[in-house]
């Protein structure tokens, strides 16, 4: 009988985007990944719908940067 691997709890939790280009401007956004720091300071905390939303701001962030 074969057995299923079992499941890491963190599996399920999306990875964080950090490029380790750490810097913020003066809005406390980083310039490498565009999280907040709010964002950056919770994200280990974050549940994955959390995560899902910091991501999506962060998406936002950079196309609004790349516009400008």
């Amino acid at each position: 009988m074969s057995q299923l691997p079992l499941k890491n709890a963190h599996e399920d939790q999306l990875s964080s985007p950090c490029v380790r280009l750490c810097c913020l401007d003066k809005n406390d956004i980083c310039v490498g990944c565009f999280r907040s720091l709010d964002e950056i300071k919770n994200w280990s905390q974050a549940d994955k719908q959390t995560r899902q939303h910091f991501l999506t701001n962060a998406k936002n962030r950079e196309q609004d940067y790349q516009q400008e």
